[in-house]
């Protein structure tokens, strides 16, 4: 584990002695979880130590993760693969002191901590894998439909639609709007590897595919196509 560069942990409250006094959120959280926010806000030897045990826990997680997304790199030396689970559990590492203070207790605390390095890792693996591929902003293809397990009826109505989608795309987006939509749902690109590519965020991107989706919908329905309104997922494709 490469050594935390000094002043890089916040400095954090002291533990107050007796648990009697302390806030209420503190007083029900299990032992293990309470213990662990005591040590990493302790100072000296006693913060090092769960720094340290908490990147260890970290290390493993991202390691998992790494390991259960093994086949999307298939060309990555091994390695490789250790430096991305070491990122991974140091980035994740700086997210969970950073937020910390944020912590609730709904689960264990060393639950919580685990999710930030299974983000990391996966965020990381998806990077890598697009890393030397070229990020698709327009479509491939516009064959969508398994056009051999409709009907006539269904084909005819599936090619009008999908006419109808080719317009809208092409007239009633902007550029952005349209390279935002094609690469996320059409080609693939994983939401944060885009956000990478074009310099933006994740968040701003979603904004972006909502108003496009919107756009959509509202003209297919003014060419008297029936769509029905859809739930957009909240975050990728695993």
């Amino acid at each position: 584990m490469t050594r935390l560069p000094a002043g890089s942990v916040p400095p954090g409250r002291v533990a107050d002695p007796n648990p009697a006094s302390a806030p209420m959120s503190d007083r029900s959280l299990d032992a293990a979880s309470r213990g662990w926010l005591v040590a990493l806000d302790a100072g000296g030897h006693e913060q090092e130590d769960a720094i340290a045990r908490l990147h260890a826990l970290l290390l493993r997680a991202a390691r998992f993760e790494i390991t259960r997304r093994r086949s999307s790199l298939v060309m990555v030396r091994g390695e490789e693969l250790d430096d991305l689970a070491t990122q991974s559990a140091d980035d994740a590492l700086m997210a969970v002191l950073r937020k910390r203070q944020e912590f609730r207790g709904e689960s264990r605390f060393t639950t919580w901590a685990y999710k930030f390095a299974l983000l990391e890792a996966s965020v990381k693996v998806r990077r890598r894998a697009w890393q030397d591929r070229e990020v698709p902003l327009e479509p491939d293809a516009w064959d969508l439909l398994p056009a051999g397990s409709l009907s006539p009826e269904e084909a005819l109505e599936g090619g009008e639609l999908i006419a109808a989608v080719q317009r809208a795309i092409g007239t009633g987006l902007t550029a952005h709007q349209r390279h935002v939509l094609v690469a996320l749902t059409i080609n693939g690109v994983p939401v944060d590897v885009l956000a990478e590519r074009l310099g933006t965020t994740r968040g701003a991107l979603y904004k972006t595919l909502h108003d496009a989706r919107r756009k959509l919908r509202a003209q297919l329905a003014s060419e008297g196509f029936a769509i029905r309104p859809q739930n957009h997922a909240k975050g990728d494709a695993a």
